[in-house]
């Protein structure tokens, strides 16, 4: 989802800070950094590690695309099959993928431009095909509704245990992890209830593969949270997110060791962090490392603090470019 502020402020700090960590590496395992290099893919909101190729990871566009999923060589940054999704309507804003334990990748439809508007959204699931090629593959469509009401979101993981589909909303001041039903259905609406609350703007989540830790991350900052099962979830501490133009996806590499953060845009890069163990809050939070924790401070991460913050980087940049300009003309 297009967001101007994000896309300013972004932009701005990558340009300063130019952080290596986003730079394209060799990546066979799917576990390092590397660029999308597919020109297609331009609005990549979503990242899930295959689970059935090495070093791949499925992603798609925001909007404005089609039904399409895109499978991405990590060694290489290059698509190796587009996959058409049929048997449904046409997509609105999607924002998420994940894979769950039957095999399955499910697709969230679940993004509403008009802030929370659109009665109902959609989750799409299909088989991951066992052959890397283009070609269009049937998708069982499932109508979702919130037991509060309308609301946007960007972000969806499926339990790696029992395939439960949970949702996490986006607001500005932080909001809430959803759960779905133990099994969705392809008929009627599929209500989603609040079971916990979410210390963040959040843009995008992953479940590690084990099904122990749940990443969530925004813009410029991220948390964590020991998974207890059954929606259950204890805040262990802040994630280390890379500055990003405007980063929108994460998704855990395939054997749970890295954090893989995506960001939106042509050549758009996904970094590659060490994922942080059970129990991380001391190392992940007040360490002053990263974009996403400050010194003694492990409270929520809400869009007004990140607005504050980085309204204060546009200011000290445009206060360096008008001193340029000055001296340029002297």
């Amino acid at each position: 989802m297009r967001r101007p502020f994000a896309l300013l402020a972004g932009a701005l700090l990558v340009g300063a800070l130019a952080a290596p960590a986003a730079s394209a590496s060799p990546a066979g395992d799917g576990d390092a950094s590397f660029r999308i290099k597919d020109p297609r893919i331009t609005e990549s909101s979503g990242l899930a590690a295959s689970h059935l190729h090495k070093g791949v990871y499925w992603t798609h566009n925001d909007s404005d695309d089609g039904p399409y999923l895109y499978a991405v060589d990590s060694a290489t940054g290059r698509t190796l099959a587009r996959i058409t999704l049929s048997g449904i309507g046409t997509p609105r804003d999607v924002e998420a993928v994940s894979i769950g334990p039957d095999g399955r990748i499910y697709v969230g439809d679940i993004g509403d431009n008009l802030g929370g508007t659109w009665p109902y959204v959609w989750i799409y699931a299909l088989p991951e095909p066992k052959k890397l090629v283009d070609r269009t593959v049937r998708a069982t469509q499932y109508v979702v509704k919130y037991s509060d009401g309308a609301r946007d979101a960007e972000s969806m993981v499926v339990d790696p245990k029992d395939g439960r589909v949970y949702i996490v909303d986006k607001k500005e001041d932080g909001g809430h992890l959803y759960e779905g039903p133990a099994t969705l259905s392809s008929s009627g609406s599929n209500i989603f209830k609040p079971v916990a609350t979410v210390d963040l703007w959040a843009t995008d989540a992953a479940l590690s593969p084990d099904g122990e830790q749940l990443a969530v991350r925004g813009y410029f900052g991220g948390v964590l949270y020991d998974w207890e099962g059954g929606g259950r979830i204890k805040r262990a501490g802040r994630l280390n997110v890379p500055l990003q133009g405007q980063g929108e996806s994460v998704t855990y590499s395939a054997d749970g060791t890295k954090l893989m953060f995506g960001s939106e845009g042509a050549d758009s890069p996904v970094t590659a962090q060490d994922a942080p163990g059970k129990g991380a809050s001391s190392s992940s939070s007040g360490s002053g490392s990263g974009s996403g924790s400050a010194p003694g401070d492990d409270g929520p991460v809400s869009g007004r603090n990140l607005k504050v913050g980085a309204g204060a980087l546009i200011v000290l940049a445009l206060g360096f470019f008008g001193l340029r300009r000055r001296r340029g003309r002297q």
